[in-house]
């Protein structure tokens, strides 16, 4: 018996995966045969993806996505993709913002020419779309660093007297759960700063 699977993928787990979903249910696809992957698109490693394709899907089935990109966004990773699918495996694709791209509508030579073509350039836009968007996020990180943005967990201020806490702790006047108390750092943090005063002072000697 042919059964139709649904296919969703965000990027990350804040981004919101409804619409796909609901057009999914609309189709007419059964809530317990969509499968969703929280992931990026960059390859196809992705568990939802591989338990559906290598495990669920079966010759004669259906497999119904929104959009290529949402299949993945590697040019010759999407054109291998799909035809592991509808080649090897004989499973119909339908891109639900594509309908062009459709297996079990165009099967006629000139059906799978004009699919074949379309997907290729569909992947070639997809993997571009990426690459936009990577160079796009580098710039504008590298403009916020011009700006003075700083990226990362936020410095921790040291006390004011952590210097003096230092000499103590090094001289043994102070024992480390009594120099890590007075310092109000976490242990971690303590023994990071220390390490980090010891090699300040060691490359301030040097320099003299």
């Amino acid at each position: 018996m042919r059964r139709t699977y649904g296919y969703v993928r965000v990027s990350s787990q804040d981004q919101n995966e409804a619409r796909q979903y609901l057009e999914m249910l609309d189709y007419g696809i059964d809530k317990k045969y969509i499968y969703m992957d929280k992931l990026s698109g960059k390859d196809f490693n992705r568990p939802a993806y591989h338990r559906l394709v290598y495990k669920k899907l079966k010759p004669g089935d259906l497999l119904v996505i929104k959009s290529i990109d949402r299949l993945g966004r590697n040019y010759n990773e999407i054109l291998n993709e799909w035809k592991y699918i509808a080649k090897t495996k004989s499973v119909d694709i339908k891109i639900l913002d594509m309908p062009l791209l459709d297996t079990d509508q165009n099967k006629d030579l000139i059906g799978t020419l004009i699919g074949d073509i379309v997907l290729q350039l569909l992947s070639f836009v997809a993997e571009n779309e990426r690459n936009n968007i990577h160079q796009r996020q580098a710039e504008g990180i590298r403009a916020a660093k011009m700006r003075g943005v700083r990226f990362g967990r936020p410095e921790i201020d040291l006390p004011k007297d952590f210097e003096k806490i230092m000499v103590r702790w090094k001289k043994g006047e102070l024992m480390s759960k009594d120099a890590i108390k007075e310092s109000g750092l976490k242990y971690s943090t303590f023994y990071k700063k220390a390490r980090e005063y010891e090699e300040n002072r060691r490359m301030k000697e040097n320099d003299r």
